[in-house]
């Protein structure tokens, strides 16, 4: 398993031009950072309350009250912190930097004297600390924190938050482990603190760090089962309680098996994708083969039998988890805005793990889709679930849709996706490249202009173009000097027939695991043009995705189409594609100004029926077919005009 050194971009060296996601970074910086700000200090009237801040005020003895919100609402306000520090990356701003400091201020004063921080159980249960970790998160909202003061150190070259960060995982590193004298040995049901402690010991090369990862991982799962264990010393004698279904069900927290014996990508889909992002960078550090096979191989499982067209992953609103193979329904489907960010973080684990086009190919569906729609074109409003289709009048009566809703939202009461949305657009730069010392892997062709370190000199390289609208990406070398070093282009899945050329000369486009490598000393001025032709393409499910069946859905380029009502009437079911219909391009206006829609023809089965008129009609199909031209706009883009119908998958005749 030993290759090349994998490195990670310095977010200081990194500008996003990009003409759609600069315009998302920009307005995550400008309004979604402020906005979320306030509801984390519940100074926003419409939206339910947050009190995360005033938590850790009234931890800090800076404040009187009782703890309010959810058991993990500490990790809403480390997301937060975590966006500011990759937001300050790309644009200093002294007065958010400041709330920032002002802020790692209090939560610093909110740490116990032993390293423990948590506002929940310092401030409403301060005797059971780490006595439930099968349902109280004290290890997630750990990992946040520690994940945001390294984003913090990154971005300013502070230590505060990272040194608090230390003080807790050395707190942790004390109670778990599989010495006598330490206190547990277990690990949280919701993962995150594996991720958190490898990246910790690449900052501070503290190795105790990377072990304590290791265990973590390596305990789950184990017999005798630790939820058991704990759950019997928490009950005592008050055998009547029922047990926890959390406790009962170990596959929702991927807490079964062990994890390099497990097959299938199972439970809860965030928590899932969270702890195989941790696997895979342990893997990846710790040279461990076996590790390496289990993430390659649960993750086969996830893309080849339960992953959406849009990137979703979690088919059931029920522990918002996975369903079994080929089960994934459109409306019902829950797909977390989260579990999709969390699936962005797994793929770029396991490009550094091993360079394959194709998890950079379901990072880009990802993010051109359900990462992307989860948040409105105001910067104020966000998707928790994110359904292929909607039918608003049903999610008012019927409740097993009662996790959808046709329009997003200002906030939640559980708000883990709004902060994880704008860490995400702020942190994009980690995602475009891989830097490794034999290559330079381009994952997304998002435009931004980077100064690489290349041995003793800078590559410095600058993407431009109009993707994911127009086929044409061009990437200009703008060093000072001559650098030999490869440049590895990604050829998408999507693309049939990819074309390249070099100053102006053709290049054989042959593809190695999805990557285009060009090898050669790269002058000032050097340009690669390519060309990924985009034409709109027709999607079938899998004969065994038994939703899909005699339907279609729409792609072009990464992106994904659907019909909303707006622009095709109500009813959208009773709407047909023809099968031989040919798609035009349309350039969008208004909302849609820079945006390339897709029409069609097709028809609209109209029928005239009364009230009276039976449920059930013999021999004949009741209405007639009407022709109708259908508009097509990108699925990312929709329930931006107001609750109506949407859908992906549309009958085909």
């Amino acid at each position: 398993m030993d290759g090349p050194m994998v490195t990670e971009v310095n977010l200081h060296d990194l500008r996003i031009t990009d003409p759609l996601i600069g315009k998302y970074q920009q307005l995550v910086r400008e309004v979604t950072i402020p906005h979320q700000w306030e509801a984390l200090n519940d100074r926003i009237a419409e939206v339910p309350p947050s009190h995360a801040i005033e938590n850790f005020r009234i931890a800090a003895n800076r404040a009187k009250g009782e703890f309010y919100g959810t058991v993990f609402q500490d990790s809403d306000v480390a997301k937060w912190l975590e966006a500011v520090a990759w937001s300050l990356c790309q644009t200093p701003n002294p007065e958010l930097e400041k709330t920032a400091d002002d802020l790692i201020d209090l939560i610093a004063a909110a740490q116990c004297g032993d390293g423990y921080l948590n506002t929940y159980f310092t401030v409403k249960a301060p005797g059971e600390r780490w006595s439930n970790l099968s349902e109280c998160h004290e290890l997630y909202c750990a990992g946040h924190l520690i994940e945001a003061g390294i984003a913090f150190f990154r971005a300013t070259g502070k230590r505060r938050l990272l040194d608090v960060a230390c003080r807790l995982a050395d707190h942790i590193a004390v109670v778990f482990g599989p010495e006598r004298y330490q206190l547990l040995q277990g690990y949280d049901a919701h993962p995150e603190i594996e991720l958190a402690l490898t990246r910790l010991y690449e900052v501070t090369q503290e190795r105790r760090y990377l072990t304590l990862a290791n265990y973590f991982v390596e305990q789950r799962g184990t017999e005798p089962h630790f939820y058991d264990i704990e759950y019997e010393k928490r009950s005592g004698h008050r055998k009547s309680l029922a047990t926890p279904w959390v406790v009962k069900d170990k596959a929702y927290s991927q807490a079964h098996l062990p994890v390099s014996e497990q097959r299938t990508a199972t439970g809860h889909a965030v928590r899932f994708v969270y702890l195989m992002t941790g696997v895979a960078h342990l893997a990846r550090l710790n040279q461990n083969e076996q590790l390496r096979q289990a993430c390659r191989r649960l993750w086969q499982n996830m893309v080849q039998r339960q992953i959406y067209i849009t990137g979703g992953i979690g088919s059931q609103s029920t522990g918002e988890a996975f369903s079994s193979d080929y089960d994934l329904p459109n409306d019902t489907m829950y797909s977390e805005s989260c579990a999709s960010i969390g699936l962005m973080m797994f793929a770029r684990r396991m490009l550094e793990m091993e360079a394959d086009g194709r998890y950079a190919d379901v990072m880009e569906r990802a993010l051109y889709n359900t990462v992307l729609g989860s948040i409105a074109l105001d910067g104020r409003h966000f998707f928790y679930v994110n359904p292929l289709e909607v039918h608003p009048k049903s999610l008012r009566s019927n409740r097993i849709y009662s996790h959808v809703t046709p329009v997003r939202q200002p906030w939640f009461g559980c708000a883990c996706c709004p902060p994880n949305i704008a860490r995400l657009f702020t942190s994009i730069g980690h995602y475009i490249y891989t830097p490794r010392s034999d290559a330079l892997y381009v994952n997304l062709y998002i435009g931004n202009s980077l100064a690489l370190p290349v041995g003793e000199h800078t590559l410095r390289l600058r993407i431009s173009g109009n993707y994911p609208w127009e086929d044409q990406v061009e990437i200009a070398v703008e060093s000072e000097q001559p650098i030999t070093h490869t440049l590895a282009l990604r050829l998408p899945d999507w693309c049939g027939a990819p074309e390249a050329r070099l100053n102006g000369e053709p290049v054989n486009c042959e593809s190695r695991k999805g990557y285009l490598h060009i090898q050669r000393t790269w002058r000032p001025g050097d340009r690669v043009e390519l060309l990924l032709p985009m034409k709109a393409r027709r999607v079938y499910g899998h004969p065994q995705l038994r939703h899909l069946a005699g339907k279609v859905a729409i792609q072009r380029g990464p992106l994904v189409y659907c019909l909303e009502e707006a622009d095709n009437g109500p009813e959208l079911h009773n709407i047909w594609l023809d099968a031989d219909s040919r798609f035009s391009l349309v350039e969008g206006k208004g909302l849609f100004a820079r945006k390339i829609l897709l029409q069609a023809e097709g028809f609209r089965l109209q029928h005239m029926l009364s009230e009276e008129a039976p449920l059930y009609h013999y021999d004949e199909v009741p209405g007639q077919r009407q022709p109708q031209r259908l508009t097509f706009i990108p699925w990312f883009s929709w329930a931006n005009r107001g609750e109506g119908e949407m859908r992906i998958w549309i009958n085909e005749w």
